[in-house]
């Protein structure tokens, strides 16, 4: 097999159509949206006779005079307005399965042009706790990381810390006046909020220490030794409890640089961009205009305040030519929230008129809601910690499995809660559409049943303890038959999955594999119902016990790649 089925008959396809006269590129192939009428189809004759003012049933019998797909499909037939459906043949789909069972990589293929990728995502704010508002960031750049480099692509993550601003000012001073060592040392950053929020309290009627604060930000701003340390003992500290949850949820960075670390790229950068005409002074304040964007005609990008101070679209810019400079990637892509479309859309055409080239793609998403379809928060009107919602998620998977329990040893029920709980709060995110707002429910992601990481957990592990029960492996070699309609399902099913990785990419859009995974697995739980494997003749047995293992590594290797782990026993 040179190709996946999808690839195969689209070649063939081409073929076709450039023999007939017609324009090769039009032969797509897709998987048939209804699978009574065939495996595989194509809208190419509907395509080409609206250009050529054709009759598409007549340019669609046309094709399949030019087409050769003897040993991959039956002779393609004409559906409805003119859709082609191909059927594929049990013999080629038998062999396409005996490659599958030896191939390490399940059929897909890697990239044929590779690219160097800067992925930024997470970026959680120092001194202050991330909350389920970071989990989509960090769970969808974790889950688009593991895809592209599975897919050949060089991969650097990058997550751009908030480790500067405003909010220094008061922290340093809560830390001079009002820090509780032991505090900081059993939770670091709950001691930082209450600092902060106590100089907050205070400010609002003492003007003396709202002045007091003001001055020790220009003193960290201006350097100086003891403001710094603090400063540093603060990002340090934060960070470490940034690490307990990213190695919670096995979810890695290359490099961790904040905004600080650009703070001596600013003046310079603003002094370039306005000499080379990009930027100009606007009452005061240097900005970048886009009279070339009808969208940001009026809105200006600004990157100095009338006061002398930067912004994030400056700091934005700085740390774009730096990943330039250091990495020379081919695409940056930033994981962040729909809310800072308009920011995003500025930094790129400034980045267009600095003749930037590299890909710049914001990857947007909606919000999480609570059961009341609000904004998640606490009671109090807080965000939601994501610790605390990942605490909860695993202790709800140890209850659970708690009630199923059966000859687990202690470390091994702690082991397979945490991977449930966790995998239940990953897949709750990546099975939406990054677009859409999407309603957190305890009951719904850990449910055994419907579209959720425990029941393909469970699928997984209902499958390998067939060869538990049977003391047997599978054997890679064993004759894949194919002859109950079951089988043909569930191993064209199989097939698609290398159908199914690459397309993730093309719009981030990890619930088409979270959504193949779930058909997958859906998809087996019929085969199993209509096809005996244990219990089959000798050479049947051996072919389903193929099938099973092949099912099995490939809901394994799916999920692996949305960050989620497989647990042998439930």
């Amino acid at each position: 097999m040179t190709g996946t089925p999808r690839e195969i008959l689209g070649g063939r396809l081409r073929i076709a159509l450039e023999a007939a006269g017609l324009d090769p590129e039009r032969g797509e192939v897709s998987a048939a949206a209804d699978t009574r009428f065939g495996d595989y189809q194509s809208n190419a004759a509907m395509v080409l006779a609206k250009k050529k003012k054709a009759n598409p049933r007549q340019l669609a019998a046309d094709m399949i005079s030019k087409i050769d797909v003897g040993g991959i499909s039956a002779a393609p037939e004409v559906a409805g307005a003119g859709f082609l459906n191909f059927r594929l043949e049990p013999e080629f789909i038998a062999s396409c399965i005996q490659e599958l069972a030896g191939d390490p990589r399940l059929g897909v293929v890697p990239a044929k042009a590779p690219r160097k990728i800067v992925l930024d995502f997470s970026s959680p704010n120092v001194a202050k706790p991330m909350h389920v508002g970071h989990i989509r960031s960090t769970i969808l750049g974790d889950c688009l990381a593991r895809v592209a480099r599975f897919l050949g692509h060089d991969v650097t993550t990058d997550n751009h810390i908030g480790d500067w601003g405003t909010q220094f000012g008061k922290v340093i001073y809560g830390w001079k006046h009002f820090l509780d060592r032991d505090a900081l040392g059993r939770d670091a950053i709950a001691e930082l909020v209450r600092l902060y929020r106590e100089v907050n309290r205070i400010e609002e009627t003492d003007e003396a220490v709202k002045k007091s604060a003001r001055d020790e930000l220009v003193k960290l701003q201006a350097g100086d030794p003891e403001n710094l340390a603090i400063w540093k003992e603060t990002v340090e500290l934060s960070w470490r409890e940034f690490e307990k949850l990213y190695a919670l949820l096995e979810i890695r960075f290359d490099e961790r640089l904040g905004e600080s670390a650009y703070n001596d790229a600013l003046a310079p950068l603003c002094e370039e961009l306005q000499r080379r005409g990009i930027a100009q002074v606007s009452e005061g304040a240097l900005c970048i205009f886009f009279p070339e964007v009808p969208a940001l005609a009026e809105k200006p990008a600004i990157i100095r305040k009338s006061d002398g101070g930067f912004l994030y679209a400056t700091t934005d810019l700085a740390t774009i030519e730096y990943r330039i400079k250091r990495w020379s990637p081919d695409a940056i892509w930033y994981v962040v929230g729909a809310p800072q479309a308009l920011h995003f859309q500025q930094i790129f055409a400034a980045c267009r008129r600095m003749g930037i080239e590299a890909g710049l793609a914001h990857i947007t998403f909606g919000s999480i809601l609570g059961e009341d379809r609000k904004i998640m928060k606490t009671r109090s009107g807080e965000n939601v910690g994501l610790a605390e919602v990942l605490h909860e998620a695993v202790e709800r998977a140890r209850k659970m499995i708690a009630t199923r329990q059966d000859g687990l040893s202690a470390e091994e029920a702690e082991s397979i809660a945490q991977t449930i709980g966790l995998g239940a709060v990953k897949y709750a995110e990546l099975s939406q559409n990054r677009h859409t707002d999407y309603v957190f429910s305890w009951d719904k992601l850990l449910a055994l049943d419907g579209n959720t990481a425990p029941y393909l957990q469970n699928a997984y592990v209902r499958i390998r303890s067939i060869f538990r029960r049977g003391g047997i492996e599978a054997d890679p070699l064993a004759k894949v038959l194919i002859s109950e309609p079951a089988e043909r399902i569930l191993a064209i099913k199989l097939l698609q999955y290398a159908e199914t990785v690459p397309v993730v990419l093309e719009d981030f859009r990890p619930n088409l594999l979270a959504n193949y995974l779930y058909e997958l697995a859906n998809t087996y739980h019929s085969f199993y119902e209509a096809c005996p494997v244990l219990k089959a003749e000798p050479a049947i047995r051996a072919s389903r016990l193929l099938l099973s293992e092949v099912t099995a590594r490939t809901l394994a290797h799916g999920l692996s790649l949305l960050g989620i782990r497989c647990p042998e026993k439930m």
